[in-house]
């Protein structure tokens, strides 16, 4: 499944700002997710034009890759399988 389909349903109940990577950035979900009060903020492509972005976007988004991280190692270490690689 791709990761992009459930972001729209999961920000029904969400308002705020969602962190997430590159592979979240598309079109529909960027028109779609403001009419739910909710901003994506991501970093961006290669091939993409600098954005402006706030310091507190930036910020968290090295949050995220930080957590990310940790969640990798624990999951190594309790040697905890993705149902979608199997």
């Amino acid at each position: 499944m791709d990761d992009k389909k459930p972001v729209s349903e999961l920000a029904d109940e969400l308002w705020g700002c969602l962190y997430g990577e590159k592979g979240y950035i598309s079109g529909p979900l960027q028109r779609e997710l403001p009419d739910k009060r909710v901003t994506l903020i991501t970093s961006i492509k290669k091939n993409m034009k600098p954005k402006v972005m706030k310091l507190w976007a930036r910020l968290m988004l090295r949050k995220r890759f930080i957590i990310k991280t940790i969640f990798d190692q624990l999951k190594n270490i309790s040697q905890i399988k993705n149902l979608r690689s199997l």
